[in-house]
């Protein structure tokens, strides 16, 4: 089994987002099997993570979400907006995986806004060749 950056373990195990993982790790409260993680460190899918005490519970496998949503008019296309403002995201209640937009649309538009937590499938759509 390959060792992975521990950020990107928190990431795919849908904790929180890859950077907010590094501003974790770089506050000292994540650990690997009781030991303190630096950024750059690896781990292995079956390691004991803990975020401020915490298990993190690092699935075997990935199980891919896909998710299509006919966006209403006044919510914005983030994952959370400081100005207080409705996001997509508020309407996705039930889903118990962290999933993210693909793409984005204004908040004044409506139309179909695709989900997932399947990052080559979300940056072949950004991104076709």
């Amino acid at each position: 089994m390959e060792k992975i950056r521990v950020q990107k373990l928190l990431s795919d195990a849908g904790y929180c987002s890859r950077r907010k993982a590094e501003a974790l790790i770089a506050a000292g409260k994540v650990k690997c099997n009781g030991h303190p993680v630096t950024l750059g460190d690896k781990a292995l899918p079956t390691d004991l993570i803990t975020v401020a005490g915490e298990q993190v519970y690092i699935p075997k496998k990935k199980e891919f979400r896909y998710i299509m949503m006919n966006k209403p008019r006044g919510y914005v296309t983030t994952l959370s907006d400081e100005q207080g403002r409705r996001c997509v995201t508020d309407l996705l209640e039930g889903v118990d995986t962290r999933v993210y937009p693909i793409g984005r649309l204004d908040r004044n538009s409506e139309g179909l806004l695709l989900f997932t937590n399947d990052g080559a499938f979300a940056n072949g759509i950004m991104h076709p060749s």
